[in-house]
């Protein structure tokens, strides 16, 4: 298999490219509107429309955690960024499984070596009745317990219209070096609880209790997308460079806990598994006019 390999899904006026080159989803069009930020083919997992997040995402402070009386420590494996970054899906050439013309399931697989962590991952696309859906799995297969986390980094286009409905608890602030901060008031521009324009600036916070639910519309190309994120999804993680350039885009980042939730004393929803046990969730992309209220 070569990080070439791409699956094309279609259902109805829905369509998807998926590559075994980070398990990402390249691109993805409703009846020939970009819903995902689109990506050419073979294009770097960072770059597409959406990729995985096991088993964990986001960074650890000064890469280093310390769990059950162990002390691990991470490399930098992104150009420019001195921490560690989303786990080793993204960087990894998925294993292709079944494949229809609706749905892949891709998987994974790591044995320590680049990180403290030996696991399985599976990945399951699908289109169908106007939604996209990614399941994301993974099981400890290593020797003793470890915190882990999974999440999805989806990237949409950001219009100069594009609203923003979703509802979350406390906001944290971000640090130097792209870290999480303390918890802060929820700026007014950030503040979603009733449908809003995404701001034009730079954005990356995280957020507790998200809702698991959102709403996205875009106006001008008369398309809305509705979030539906498993329980296991309990935080959010927002994400912009603003617009302009080449970068026109916002990330909403449905995730089982938040950045450095290594360093948290309650390991801030990274969930323990024992030797065996693994955990799952499904986000699902619903696409409509935004007067249909699907």
């Amino acid at each position: 298999m070569t990080e070439s390999e791409q699956v094309s899904l279609a259902s109805g006026g829905l369509e998807a490219t998926v590559s075994v080159r980070g398990g990402a989803v390249l691109r993805c069009t409703w009846h020939g509107v970009p819903v995902l930020r689109g990506a050419p083919d073979g294009a770097a997992p960072g770059d597409t429309g959406c990729f995985p997040l096991v088993p964990f995402g986001n960074r650890v402070r000064g890469n280093v955690f310390r769990f059950a009386g162990r002390d691990y420590r991470l490399h930098p494996n992104t150009p420019g960024d001195p921490h560690y970054l989303h786990g080793e899906g993204w960087r990894s050439t998925w294993d292709l499984g079944p494949v229809t013309r609706s749905s892949v399931v891709l998987r994974h697989t790591h044995d320590g070596t680049a990180i403290p962590y030996v696991y399985a991952a599976e990945q399951r696309v699908s289109v169908a009745q106007d939604a996209l859906s990614l399941t994301l799995g993974v099981a400890n297969t290593g020797p003793r317990p470890m915190p882990f986390g999974i999440g999805l980094h989806p990237y949409f286009p950001l219009t100069p219209d594009l609203r923003l409905q979703t509802v979350a608890g406390r906001m944290r602030d971000e640090a130097p070096g792209w870290l999480p901060g303390p918890p802060v008031a929820t700026p007014r521009d950030l503040d979603f609880r009733t449908a809003a324009r995404f701001p034009d600036r730079w954005v990356n916070n995280g957020f507790e209790d998200w809702s698991g639910r959102a709403r996205i519309v875009w106006p001008e190309r008369d398309v809305a997308l509705k979030i539906r994120a498993d329980s296991v999804f309990a935080t959010m993680q927002l994400y912009s460079p603003g617009r302009g350039g080449t970068e026109d885009h916002m990330a909403l980042e449905p995730m089982s806990h938040l950045a450095d939730a290594h360093n948290m004393a309650d390991l801030g929803g990274l969930r323990v598994l024992a030797p065996g046990e693994g955990m799952s969730g499904t986000v699902r992309f619903a696409l409509s006019r935004p007067g249909e209220g699907r």
